[in-house]
C-alpha cells in the first residue's frame, strides 16, 4: 500500500519524481508507524489492577522453605507498602524478590528503625536476591514501593543455611 503525502510535487530529471514521491510517502508512513508505537509503549502491558495477585505469586516466585517473612501485592500508587515481622532472630537472610509491570520496585528494611538494606528489582518477572544480616534479634520491617506504578511484587526472606 502507497501512501502519498500531499503537497507540490516537484519533478527532478530522469524520472526523479516517482523516486521523491515515494520516499515522502515512506517517511510519513515511518512517521506514522513511530507514533502508533509511541503510544503502545506507554499503555501497560496488561491491568495490573485487575491482576490475580496469588494465582501470579504462585508462579513467580513459589514458597520457600523456613521463610520468615513474605508478602506480595499491587503497588497502584507511590505510597509504599510497609509488613512487619516481630521476633525475627539474629542471622544472614537471603530477600528474593520479583515484580512485573515495567520500571523497578524498591524495597526497604530495617530492624528496630534501623536501615539494614534498601534491594530493587527490575519488574520484568526476574527474580533478584539480596543478602540480609540482621545484628541482632528484633522486629523487621519490609517496605516495598516504585516510581513506576502500577505494578506486583512479591518477596519473602529466608534464613541462609
Amino acid at each position: 500500500m502507497l501512501f502519498v503525502i500531499p503537497g507540490p510535487r516537484r519533478v527532478l530529471p530522469s524520472g526523479g519524481g516517482t523516486t521523491r514521491s515515494f520516499r515522502r510517502a515512506a517517511l510519513g508512513f515511518a512517521a506514522g508507524a513511530a507514533v502508533v508505537l509511541a503510544a503502545a509503549a506507554c499503555s501497560p502491558a496488561g491491568s495490573i489492577e485487575s491482576a490475580d495477585v496469588p494465582a501470579w505469586k504462585a508462579t513467580a516466585l513459589p514458597s520457600a522453605a523456613g521463610t520468615v517473612v513474605e508478602d506480595a501485592g499491587k503497588i497502584l500508587n507511590r505510597d509504599p507498602i510497609v509488613k512487619t515481622a516481630p521476633g525475627i532472630e539474629a542471622g544472614t537472610y537471603t530477600l528474593t524478590i520479583t515484580c512485573e509491570g515495567g520500571g523497578k520496585a524498591f524495597f526497604d528494611v530495617s530492624l528496630d528503625g534501623e536501615n539494614l538494606a534498601e534491594p530493587g528489582a527490575a519488574c520484568n518477572g526476574s527474580r533478584e536476591t539480596a543478602r540480609i544480616k540482621v545484628p541482632a534479634a528484633g522486629t523487621l520491617q519490609i517496605s516495598a514501593s516504585s516510581v513506576d506504578a502500577p505494578l506486583i511484587y512479591a518477596y519473602h526472606l529466608v534464613p541462609v543455611a
